[in-house]
């Protein structure tokens, strides 16, 4: 049976859980206090877990595979690898401070830096030859300058409204850009039913980022169709049953609906139909 760790709260969570979800699993907890599901139609097992252990678990071979962020992967130093990227829960990892105290990595250097990410802003310091001291904390680290603690922060940053609200900036190129990935051991074999896993999450992806669209179009501008609204691989074209006339079905991407429905029924495309993918497989 594959064994997965799942973070058991956080902004990673949520969206993990209805990933596996829409793939067909049984991953709901009942309550949210389930510490683990058995899903025993699919021969899985998932193990809700601190989002900041799953590397640990993950690398140990404890379990086979497991759904974290890139950043708290690399931070773990845990023998595990990142296997599959997912499409959610993305993020930058920036340095900041008070306006005017560092505006580059080469400000940095000699000034204490507060993270909850210690091994990924030491190594990232040690990289570019900058010499800081890293302080450890637990979170919050947008207070440590304003108490005294820190000079500069590193953190996870979506909108950057919490560091402003502290007083600070953002500043030079992000350490990382993050978003949820599923991870494996390092140097092991492939466990049994992890392509299944791995194929489901991907049809989900393609589900979440394509739409099919359907209409009807002119013999005499089908070329014009297909070239605005090419398909995955290439339309699907039916005849009508009059033959002037003929039906496409293609996929699209689904933040592209509207320009291409606009582009279709400007050269004469009618009947334009747009249906949101479930599940799929490419």
């Amino acid at each position: 049976m594959l064994r997965i760790a799942v973070p058991n709260k956080g902004s990673l969570s949520g969206p993990a859980i209805d990933m596996l979800r829409e793939a067909g699993y049984r991953s709901r907890r009942d309550g949210g206090r389930e510490l683990v599901i058995r899903d025993s139609e699919n021969d899985i097992e998932f193990f809700y877990l601190r989002p900041r252990d799953v590397a640990v678990y993950v690398g140990s071979g404890t379990v086979d595979a497991g759904i974290t962020g890139r950043d708290l992967l690399l931070d773990s130093g845990a023998a595990a690898r990142e296997h599959m990227a997912l499409g959610f829960a993305h993020s930058t990892f920036r340095y900041a401070a008070q306006p005017d105290t560092a505006r580059s990595l080469a400000g940095i250097n000699g000034k204490r830096v507060a993270t909850s990410y210690d091994r990924l802003v030491a190594d990232h310091l040690a990289s570019h030859g900058v010499n800081a001291t890293v302080v450890h904390l637990d979170g919050a680290v947008e207070s440590s300058v304003e108490l005294g603690v820190a000079d500069v922060v590193a953190d996870v940053v979506e909108t950057g409204s919490t560091l402003k609200a502290a007083g600070l900036e953002v500043f030079g190129d992000p350490l990382l850009s993050s978003e949820a990935v599923l991870i494996v051991p390092q140097n092991r074999p492939t466990p049994a039913g992890l392509e299944v896993l791995e194929r489901r999450i991907h049809g989900v992806i393609v589900a979440r980022t394509f739409v099919l669209m359907d209409f009807d179009v002119h013999a005499d501008h089908l070329d014009d169709a297909v070239a605005i609204a090419p398909g995955f691989e290439a339309p699907t074209v039916s005849p009508l049953h009059d033959s002037d006339w003929f039906a496409v079905r293609v996929l699209i991407p689904r933040e592209q609906t509207n320009t291409v429905m606009d582009k279709l029924y400007e050269i004469g495309a009618r009947a334009i139909l747009v249906t949101s993918i479930h599940a799929c497989r490419i």
